[in-house]
């Protein structure tokens, strides 16, 4: 049995929970390996206490889920059947207290459905056991997180030769994506961010058409999935020459980025990260061009827990992986971002990421 699944029922008792439901498809991988969007049908792991864990899912799925997945117990429905009635028989007569499921994943129309078919006494949230268990990396995700580190790098690496005369932002966009799937990647793990001079003084801002051009910064802030796990990378480049500001922006974002680094240590508070590269571009006078947290757990989702801004007062532990990614951006003129992903070890942060951060020049 997956050993994330064994952990999840040793748990059941201490969190006074009688069975759970599992329903977000990336937790049904994480404790199950077997990986689908179910779209509008519905995919449930079952554990009541006592009992052989169970699958229900559509029919469609049945030989993937047989091949993929540790639960062998394994339910099917077809698109004619009400998965609920499955459900309900699964319980049988027994009296059921306290039910744990996913608040953020259930609707209200799924969940009126499921207390209709299901009378539990109570309703428990398990979101937040579940991110606790997901926050601590195995050393197979790590490596998963690693490889995936890797793909979008060398989509990165080979894209660069595509900054020519002439480009434009959704040029290297559609090309980065066409080189992610080249290089292995399922695909993206978010929206592919290629912004150019002016515009990369938006952190959120959407790539066009704009043609790049000498003097520009130009920045790439992209991820792909890899067996199931996400990478993050910001990189920012000059083209041609710019001027010295914009070095001084950039010196002070990169000397921001290895001090978030260098605060990420186990035992530490989370904020403590954000409050040590936040010093860095305050102390450069820019402190009121920083917009964002410093950074973000990363995993099977490219944004999960922990959320680093300066408030977390929650403790950096062994296993954690989360991105530091401080900023600078001036509006009408540029933006720098820079991004690493980072693993916590014993000995303190481990970067997945490699890929150079000196500022580099591009040539049209």
């Amino acid at each position: 049995m997956n050993n994330a699944l064994t952990s999840l029922e040793q748990q059941m008792t201490g969190e006074g929970l009688d069975a759970l439901l599992v329903t977000d498809p990336k937790h049904v991988y994480y404790l199950t390996g077997f990986a689908s969007d179910p779209h509008e049908r519905f995919l449930g792991l079952l554990l009541i206490r006592g009992e052989e864990p169970m699958l229900i899912l559509p029919a469609l799925d049945a030989e993937a889920a047989q091949a993929a997945s540790s639960v062998t117990k394994i339910i099917t429905h077809n698109d004619t059947d009400n998965p609920y009635n499955l459900l309900k028989d699964c319980f049988g007569s027994s009296k059921l207290g306290t039910l744990g499921i996913e608040k953020e994943h259930f609707s209200v129309a799924r969940f009126e459905h499921l207390t209709a078919a299901v009378p539990a006494e109570r309703f428990s949230d398990i979101g937040p056991l579940l991110r606790s268990m997901r926050s601590k990396k195995t050393p197979d995700e790590v490596k998963r997180m690693k490889h995936a580190a890797e793909l979008v790098e060398e989509a990165l690496r080979r894209v660069l030769t595509h900054v020519k005369t002439g480009v434009t932002e959704n040029d290297l966009v559609a090309e980065l994506e066409y080189l992610m799937k080249k290089v292995g990647a399922s695909g993206p793990s978010f929206d592919t961010m290629v912004l150019s001079g002016p515009k990369t003084a938006l952190p959120h801002g959407v790539p066009g058409n704009r043609v790049i051009q000498p003097g520009d910064f130009l920045m790439f802030d992209i991820g792909v999935y890899a067996d199931g796990y996400a990478s993050d990378i910001t990189r920012t480049f000059a083209i041609e020459s710019v001027d010295d500001k914009l070095i001084t922006i950039y010196n002070t974002v990169l000397a921001a980025n290895e001090a978030g680094i260098a605060a990420s240590n186990p035992g530490a508070p989370f904020g403590s990260v954000d409050k040590a590269a936040r010093d860095v571009i305050e102390e450069a006078g820019f402190g009121e061009y920083f917009l964002h947290r410093v950074g973000h757990g990363l995993g099977m989702d490219v944004h999960e827990y922990p959320s680093l801004h300066g408030q977390n007062d929650d403790i950096i532990e062994i296993g954690n992986v989360f991105t530091v990614e401080p900023g600078i951006y001036v509006p009408g003129l540029a933006g720098v971002r820079i991004e690493d992903d980072l693993i916590i070890t014993a000995e303190g942060a481990e970067t997945l990421t490699s890929f150079p951060k000196e500022l580099t020049i591009l040539h049209l």
